[in-house]
This record gives structure tokens, sequence and C-alpha cells, in this order.
């Protein structure tokens, strides 16, 4: 067989995972790639730039795109979460709408129902109902399934488990049916479309939602200022800066005597190095920038809107 040939024959495309926040999109794209690629909390809109996860195998390649949540926006930030969501609508060769099985329909479901009726006619949009492993009684696994059944002619409802793997193979398998015939995005060794650097960033900002109370993960963004290997040590030197909108924030973040930006540090290390396999030197700053959610350069400095 010629290399013409065998480049005929594969076969890749983009998927979108839109869904309200905190309903398992980033967990269900790190299972498929098989690695952390977009960070995980209990805590709604916990991903702010759509993340591209790449599952290659031998001769096709898929793109999820996880997405921001859909939700009603509150500031600028929250805005360019939802544009970003919606615009990512328009790119793919198929949607996943990913919703929480132990929570009903709600407004927040209809409305990206309604966001999309305006996708191509001829893209699949499939209804993946997550969590399904947290549902004792399956009758009401069927009554959520009713529920959405008749708002929009999905072509195809599937319950998973993004965390236990339950059912998300047949899921790809789907999907790697529908691709059509091109080239590979990116290397076959590839993971995800997003510099080190975010990554390393994101990580770190993954601990400190795990770590602080309700009113500091939203003000939270995180720029690694500096990334640099040191060969004589066979170390990498990460620094990096926390930002929060006020002084109590930093206060929370930075806990009784450091404790909580240590433990921040010593969750995130371990995660930076099993993702670079580089041992890590870390450190972290804690900086206040007021009300920078609503300011246009500093969203652009974090890499949130575009110039």
């Amino acid at each position: 067989m010629t290399n013409q040939e065998t480049k005929q024959k594969t076969r890749s495309g983009f998927v979108a995972i839109v869904g309200r926040p905190n309903v398992g999109k980033s967990t269900l794209m790190n299972y498929m790639v098989g690695q952390k690629v977009a960070i995980t909390a209990d805590k709604p809109q916990t991903t702010r730039n759509r993340i591209h996860g790449v599952v290659t195998h031998d001769n096709s390649q898929i793109i999820f795109m996880d997405t921001p949540g859909i939700h009603k926006p509150k500031h600028r930030l929250g805005e360019h979460m939802v544009k970003v969501a919606v615009q990512t609508l328009r790119e793919v060769e198929a949607v996943l709408f990913l919703v929480d099985a132990t929570m009903p329909k709600g407004a927040g479901d209809e409305y990206i129902i309604e966001i999309l009726k305006d996708v191509k006619k001829d893209t699949p949009i499939y209804l993946v109902i997550n969590k399904i492993d947290l549902i004792e009684d399956k009758q009401k696994l069927l009554e959520i399934i009713a529920s959405y059944k008749d708002a929009f002619p999905f072509t195809e409802i599937i319950p998973i488990s993004a965390v236990k793997g339950d059912n998300v193979v047949r899921m790809r398998d789907m999907i790697l049916k529908l691709l059509p015939e091109g080239p590979f995005y990116y290397p076959p060794d590839q993971l995800t479309d997003h510099p080190e650097r975010f990554i390393v960033a994101e990580l770190i900002r993954e601990k400190v939602l795990h770590l602080t109370r309700e009113e500091v993960p939203h003000s939270v963004a995180v720029e690694v200022e500096q990334m640099q290997m040191k060969e004589d040590r066979n170390m990498l030197y990460i620094h990096a800066a926390i930002y929060t909108e006020r002084d109590s924030q930093k206060a929370i973040i930075i806990g009784k005597q450091g404790s909580v930006l240590k433990k921040v540090g010593q969750m995130a290390r371990l995660d930076i190095e099993k993702l670079l396999g580089s041992k890590v030197y870390l450190e972290l700053w804690v900086k206040v920038k007021a009300d920078w959610r609503n300011r246009e350069h500093m969203l652009r400095n974090f890499g949130f809107t575009e110039e």
C-alpha cells in the first residue's frame, strides 16, 4: 500500500463537549485522552478556555473540545466563556451534550438546547447522560431520558460514567465511525494543543479550587512567569503567580502561616512532575488585581480573550 492510499483512509475530526457547569465535561475528556489535560473540580465554571484533547488510534484521530460551561454570564470573563462555548459548535463534526444524571432538566439545559437548534442540521448531536454510577434507582434514569427525548431530536442518547468509564468506549467507537476522511491534525503522540505553561497554570489553579472556600475560586487566575530547566541540577524551576481580586481572598489562599499555599504547591508539583516527566521546583506568589475579571487587558494577559 502506498503512502497516498494510507492517507486517504485516515479519518479525523473535531467533537465538542458542551453542557452546564460542573456536569463532568473535563472528566470525560481526560478519560478519553487517558491523561489529565483539563482540570476538574467540584465547583462550577472550572474550564475557562476551549481545551483540545487529542485521541489518536491507528488510522483515526478525534480532537475533543472541552468548552466552558454555558451559563448566564455575570462579568466579562463569563461572557467570554459562553462565547467560546457557542463558537465551538460551528467548527465540529459532532456535539456531545453532557448532562448530570443526578439533576433534573433545568432552565440551563433548556437554554443549551435552544442553542443546539442553531447547529448545522447535518451535525450529529448526542445526549450524554453522565454520572450514572450515582443513580441507584434506574427508574430515575429512565425518567431523565424521557424528559430530554421530546425536547430535541438527538442522534442518540448515551448514559455514561466519565469517572468509571462506563459506556465511554462504546461512545468513542460511535464517534470514530462518523469521522470524515482526512489527515491527522496533530502528531500521534500529542495529547493537547495547549503549551506546557498553560497546563501547568491550570494544574495550579485546580489545586486552589480544591482547597479554598466558595468565595475564592472564580476570582482566581494563574500566570506562569518563568519555566527554566537547570540541567546541572536536572530540575525544572517554575515561578508562578496566583492572582485574586481582594486582600481577603489572598489571605484565604495563603492560609494560616502559609499552610494552604504550601499544600497547593505540594499537590500541583506532583501533577506537574507526572505531566512533564521531570523533577520540579515550584515557587508560588499570591497577588491582588482588583476586579480583573472585568478588565479586558487582564483577560488578554491571562489568555482568556483574543487581541
